[in-house]
């Protein structure tokens, strides 16, 4: 049975382990173990029963704004709703916090399309996410994830 719970320090290693190919691959930001530990709080997981199969973040970056971001599911999970359930427990804690609206960057447009995220220009993003974040991907300047957001 899958459930969905906050992670905790001792999982860092085992979630670098999950997102590594992706890391490798340009897709998935690299995330230190300090920093990872730094944010450990906004980090919910997908067990199935002692395993990790998926994790996602929830980042602050205003009052009424936060992002997800570093959403990985396990290759042999895919397709089964598992980052549904990771997307949905963390727009459901956004919302218990008082965000208003939540974005993401993502090369997978389609499936934040149905959980109902809308396409808006990168521009209208904080700069300090492109300064903090972006400057660090493999791809920057030339990107080409879209970006997205809902309004809670």
């Amino acid at each position: 049975m899958i459930r969905y719970e906050k992670a905790k320090l001792s999982d860092i290693a085992l979630m670098q382990e999950l997102v590594k190919e992706e890391v490798q691959k340009g897709i998935i930001l690299f995330r230190s173990s300090d920093e990872m530990a730094t944010n450990i709080r906004s980090y919910i997981l997908a067990k199935d029963d002692d395993t990790i199969i998926g994790f996602g973040a929830l980042h602050f970056h205003a009052f009424d704004l936060a992002e997800v971001r570093s959403l990985i599911v396990d290759k042999n999970y895919q397709g089964k709703g598992i980052g549904r359930g990771i997307v949905e427990a963390l727009l459901q804690e956004g919302k218990n916090l008082g965000v208003k609206k939540i974005f993401t960057l993502t090369y997978v447009k389609g499936f934040f399309e149905s959980l109902g995220f809308k396409e808006i220009p990168k521009e209208s993003l904080p700069a300090h996410k492109i300064w903090a974040d972006c400057i660090k991907c493999k791809h920057f300047p030339v990107c080409d994830e879209v970006a997205l957001i809902q309004t809670i």
